[in-house]
């Protein structure tokens, strides 16, 4: 009964809003300029952390249809679609695959082997492009297709041995941990524990460098994270989807001598859209916000920092005004008005992310 009152709630359906294929009136919808929607289609737009397959699997969410009207006004579900990230400009997306660190290992690499095969398969249903590296992202872009590279959100279900698996070649990037403490760290979780990297961590470490998976230290604890990093070595890396701690502190964002970190290894750090993270526990969160974590990256860490990692359908309450990802020109609009550059916002959508994978990924 939960399960079919859930379809019905995530299949409503409304007529298409507008998108890319009608800037004017896409403009228009979103009180924002047209110059802001001409930047956004003049980009590169990757986001680094879309969660949205998580509902798919708990729930049948349809990834393949468009889903206008989203239960409970895009809180915590119903953010994103295939054909809604087409219509809001974005050509590529990672897709995360995430894992449960509380079964076995064996179980969870069945699992995981199982869940990206069937992400595939609806990526494919949704015309979307199944990629391993910048290359192939490209060659979507010039089909006009959208580019989907795999994530996997926490490295529990792998072994070293696993990335050297074909069935695995195009596994793009894996986060350390997530939520809670596995076999290689601890979690910035209230609940995740306070150690460094395991010898299992560092041995994953190694391992994804030996076969240019990028690592990824979102959710990592700072001792885990700090000694990552030295078992990684240079190198860029990636920080998928977090704050920043100078902005809004919080058990979930970073503090600026991680962002200088990051930055020194010519890495990127995306900027998540949920609210709890962006501002005052109690406010309500707008794209300006995300827009004061991107213009701190950028201060503490340069131009090639600042990245998109929304965590759409990742559990999250984005910005009123970010509800659904139709809604990013708003985002491109707030950069604007707060004096970016055409060139910052060209790195900021996409090109800092494309640089990093194309540096591990090729």
């Amino acid at each position: 009964m939960v399960r079919a009152i859930a379809l019905r709630l995530l299949s409503r359906r409304a007529e298409p809003a507008a998108g890319i294929g009608d800037p004017a009136a896409w403009a228009r919808s979103l009180g924002v300029s047209r110059h802001a929607v001409d930047l956004l289609g003049a980009c590169d737009v990757v986001d680094l952390h879309v969660e949205s397959f998580v509902w798919t699997r708990v729930y049948g969410y349809d990834l393949t249809r468009r889903h206008d009207r989203p239960p409970l006004g895009g809180r915590w579900l119903g953010q994103v679609d295939a054909p809604r990230l087409r219509a809001a400009g974005v050509n590529g997306v990672v897709m995360s695959v995430a894992t449960n660190p509380t079964r076995p290992h064996r179980w969870q690499a069945r699992a995981l082997r199982s869940n990206l095969s069937w992400l595939r398969h609806e990526l494919g249903r949704a015309g979307a492009a199944v990629v391993g590296d910048v290359r192939g992202y490209d060659a979507a872009r010039a089909r006009g297709q959208l580019a989907a590279f795999l994530a996997v959100q926490g490295a529990a279900a792998l072994a070293p041995d696993d990335l050297a698996d074909p069935a695995l070649g195009d596994l793009s990037r894996v986060t350390l941990v997530h939520l809670t403490r596995s076999r290689h760290g601890s979690a910035s979780a209230p609940a995740g524990g306070q150690g460094g990297l395991t010898r299992a961590g560092q041995r994953m470490v190694e391992a994804l460098r030996e076969h240019r998976v990028v690592l990824d230290l979102a959710h990592a604890a700072p001792r885990t994270f700090d000694d990552a990093l030295d078992v990684h070595g240079p190198g860029p890396l990636l920080v998928s989807h977090t704050g920043v701690a100078a902005v809004r502190p919080s058990w979930r964002n970073l503090d600026d001598d991680r962002v200088r970190a990051v930055a020194a290894r010519g890495g990127a750090i995306g900027v998540i859209f949920h609210g709890g993270f962006l501002t005052r526990p109690g406010w309500r969160s707008r794209a300006s916000d995300v827009v004061r974590h991107l213009a701190h990256l950028r201060r503490v860490g340069g131009e090639g920092t600042p990245a998109v990692g929304s965590d759409y359908d990742g559990l999250i309450v984005p910005p009123r005004d970010l509800r659904t990802v139709v809604a990013l020109p708003r985002l491109v609009q707030a950069m604007l008005d707060a004096g970016f550059p055409e060139a910052s916002i060209q790195a900021v959508l996409g090109a800092n992310a494309l640089r990093v994978l194309r540096a591990v990924r090729g």
